[in-house]
């Protein structure tokens, strides 16, 4: 598995297992659901499962031109981590893969992308939904809503 790194971006991989291969990176750049499948590929997989996030054109302040994106990098990749060796104890997952987008981004475009890889459909749906559950909660990446009118801080995690 070779992963494709693009100019800016930082790779991670989570503490492996003799099974478990995971992949976690925030990055500036256009996130690629093929590159996604890519690293999820596992032949003693039967199951993939992919949550892709993407902005909407409203918000808690009414309507959306864009969201900026900012994050705590190294902090947040490291609770990524957690939480995917989290997801790591509760199933039987072959591979994981969490990427956050930063920065401006249009209504319609990517911000995050999660991939489970699992021998069964419902550890993939499981492991999936728990990864995105506490990324919102607990990753800090904070959300600014821009509208022609305002531009207002939505979500983000207190740092304690």
């Amino acid at each position: 598995m070779i992963p494709l790194l693009l100019p800016g971006m930082k790779l991670l991989f989570c503490p492996q297992s003799a099974v478990v291969e995971c992949l976690i990176r925030i990055t500036n750049d256009k996130l690629s659901l093929q590159e996604i499948m890519s690293e999820l590929e596992d032949n003693s997989a039967g199951a993939v499962t992919i949550f892709m996030g993407n902005v909407r054109n409203h918000g808690k302040h009414g309507n959306v031109l864009e969201i900026y994106y900012e994050a705590y990098r190294e902090m947040a990749e490291e609770k990524m981590r957690e939480i995917e060796n989290e997801a790591q104890t509760k199933w039987n997952i072959k591979k994981l893969v969490t990427i956050h987008r930063i920065g401006s981004l249009k209504v319609g475009e990517t911000s995050i992308i999660i991939g489970v890889s699992s021998e069964h459909r419902n550890e993939a749906f499981e492991a999936c939904k728990y990864i995105i559950n506490n990324v919102k909660t607990r990753v800090p990446i904070w959300k600014k809503e821009i509208s022609v009118e305002s531009q207002k801080w939505s979500d983000g995690i207190l740092l304690g």
